[in-house]
């Protein structure tokens, strides 16, 4: 294998300064207005993983004298097999191989903003593949995908049990949690939530729905539910009451902060400067902490449902979309018009699995069941 030791090229940000990439002087073609429009093409998220993973690799490649931009299949090829066998600072283990695609997915990124062929693939995947057999093998947890905790609507009601319902903290939380449910929405989703995007009708709410991860307002109707304890619709419209009992209007963001004062989007300062939404908008992270939170509340520090009961269950914002993905299949619902409902595009390997899941205990679907055991 030979050593790709050609220095980096002294060069701009590829993207709007987000990738620290370098780019050869003949091939920056893009202005900054358009490296920034490209990164702006790049879920929040997304870009902050992609940012800290690219940095972590031209890192890498400056300390051991390799060219992180253009990157060749070799030097991808070692990189990856460093982060197979490299402990990581805060965990004392290598990345997991979940992390490392993550990894190798932010250098394309990369290549492909700076208008340069991506690196060559195939070794990489042969070492990261062969990475994922031997923790398999070993029954290493890290070889495990860590899947959050399904929130079905039997969980929901159990968490909602445990909530108190007659704090402004409360009435919130079992809005998200419900709503959360009913819309499959992914923190980031249920983060943009405007009092604008939906309204209230007779069979329930009517939502309009911004999906960041697929690009598309989505309009998706929302209606009464069964038990009165986990109804989107009654929850969504004891908050509103709230807030309106609270001197607010009912405009802008609907999951507010609230600090355990009972303080509705209270101003928030750090060192004398404003920090914040300065409309009190939650972020995808505070509202995952409500399921979090709700979990914690209702003891269920066990996944009843999990292959291997023994490990704590994962209780995250992923939960209720989770939830909504098992329950919905669980009911027997259409699979293609279940995942359109909560933004899975057609074909989803993740809505898939969900429903492999949720099919482990169906009496029609199981083989074992009924041939004589």
């Amino acid at each position: 294998m030979s050593t790709d030791t050609t220095p980096p090229t002294p060069g701009t940000p590829a993207v709007g300064g987000t990738l620290n990439v370098v780019v050869p002087a003949a091939r920056q073609g893009l202005s900054p207005a358009a490296r920034e429009a490209v990164a702006r093409g790049i879920p929040k998220e997304t870009e902050r993983g992609y940012d800290g993973d690219w940095r972590r690799f031209e890192a890498w490649a400056v300390a051991v004298g390799r060219c992180p931009l253009p990157c060749t299949g070799e030097t991808l090829t070692e990189y990856v097999t460093w982060l197979t066998l490299t402990p990581r600072p805060r965990t004392g283990h290598p990345y997991k191989p979940a992390s490392i695609d993550r990894a190798m997915a932010s250098i394309v990124v990369a290549h492909q903003a700076a208008e340069i062929p991506p690196p060559h693939q195939t070794g990489a995947r042969l070492v990261l593949k062969g990475y994922e057999r031997r923790l398999k093998e070993t029954k290493d947890p890290r070889g495990r995908v860590a899947q959050a905790a399904a929130a079905t609507p039997r969980i929901l009601r159990q968490m909602i049990a445990a909530t108190d319902l007659s704090t402004p903290i409360g009435l919130r939380d079992a809005a998200a949690l419900t709503n959360g449910f009913a819309l499959a929405a992914r923190r980031s989703e249920a983060a943009l939530l405007d009092w604008e995007d939906l309204a209230e009708v007779e069979e329930g709410l009517a939502y309009n729905v911004y999906r960041p991860k697929v690009n598309n307002d989505q309009p998706l109707g929302v209606p009464y539910g069964t038990y009165p304890s986990t109804c989107p619709v009654r929850a969504m419209k004891a908050w509103a009451k709230c807030l309106i009992d609270h001197g607010r209007q009912l405009t802008g963001p609907i999951l507010l902060r609230i600090d355990r004062h009972g303080r509705i989007a209270h101003r928030m300062t750090r060192h004398g400067k404003e920090i914040g939404d300065p409309q009190g908008r939650m972020t995808g992270e505070a509202i995952g902490d409500i399921v979090t939170r709700a979990a914690r509340r209702a003891e269920l520090n066990k996944n009843p449902d999990d292959l291997l009961p023994d490990l704590p269950a994962r209780w995250t914002g992923h939960s209720v979309r989770r939830g909504y993905a098992e329950a919905s299949r669980q009911a027997k619902k259409d699979p293609i018009e279940s995942a359109r409902h909560g933004g899975w595009v057609d074909g989803s390997k993740a809505f898939a699995g969900y429903h492999d899941r949720a099919d482990m205990w169906d009496e029609e679907l199981n083989p074992l069941f009924g041939i004589g055991l």
